[in-house]
């Protein structure tokens, strides 16, 4: 067995692996809050008083995103490798851009693990440093779609429309699996810029803003799935 195929097999398997974990955490999020109730919509104050009152909860909620964000981001780095042989350099540019994708969702996603809870604990117990934690936690509110904390999130999202773009059409190959990830990866990254271009148009309001890109988004759980029978396939043949 030469070096490539190893390899080839490790990377497969990979795959195939943060497929499993992606679509878990997926399931698993479902059942943690990662905000206050009412999200967008919710007062400064209750949030401050959610966040101090359920703290564990928030916290194990976005380590769930962070365990989801690398695991999509395998699957990803596993595509590419799987088109370097139809063309090396889109495998390599795209390689590149899922790499980006992971420095921009880290930083928020440690922020809501690190930061967020301790800005909320400082403001509750009016200990020194209130009056800077107040003003950070608003700026880092994590349902806002236009606070500085979501725009890290758009912005992976949207290196994740280029990755699609990318990719979906040395992806299309022989394999129906890869054929229908190919097909909803490259209408993904399609209607992500076509929202983007509305967005910076003023064709969708503010508030329209998460609802419009996490339907756009539910696309990419699609590829994830089907990716799964072809990386298991492929790593039986290597």
């Amino acid at each position: 067995m030469s070096v490539t195929t190893t390899l080839g097999l490790q990377i497969n398997r990979f795959g195939f692996w943060s497929g499993i974990i992606a679509i878990a955490t997926i399931i698993i999020s479902f059942f943690i809050p990662l905000d206050a109730p009412g999200g967008y919509t919710a007062e400064h104050a209750d949030r401050v008083a959610w966040l101090s009152a359920n703290r564990g909860t928030f916290i194990l909620g976005w380590i769930n995103q962070i365990a989801a964000m690398f695991s999509l981001s395998g699957i990803f780095f596993a595509m590419a490798w799987q088109i370097a042989t139809k063309n090396p350099l889109r495998a390599v540019i795209a390689a590149m851009v899922v790499l980006v994708s992971v420095v921009a969702f880290i930083i928020p996603k440690f922020m809501a693990v690190w930061t967020l809870p301790l800005l909320a604990q400082v403001i509750s117990n009016g200990a020194v440093g209130a009056e800077l934690a107040d003003p950070l936690l608003r700026l880092l509110n994590v349902s806002v779609p236009f606070s500085l904390y979501t725009s890290f999130d758009y912005l992976g999202f949207w290196l994740y429309g280029v990755f699609s773009l990318l990719v979906a059409g040395p992806l299309y190959g022989d394999k129906t699996s890869a054929k229908i990830a190919a097909i909803t990866l490259g209408i993904f990254g399609i209607i992500y810029h076509g929202l983007l271009a509305s967005l910076l148009l003023g064709s969708i309001a503010p508030p329209d803003i998460e609802s419009s890109f996490l339907v756009a988004a539910g696309l990419l759980l699609v590829a994830v799935v089907v990716m799964g029978f072809n990386f298991w396939s492929a790593a039986k043949t290597e």
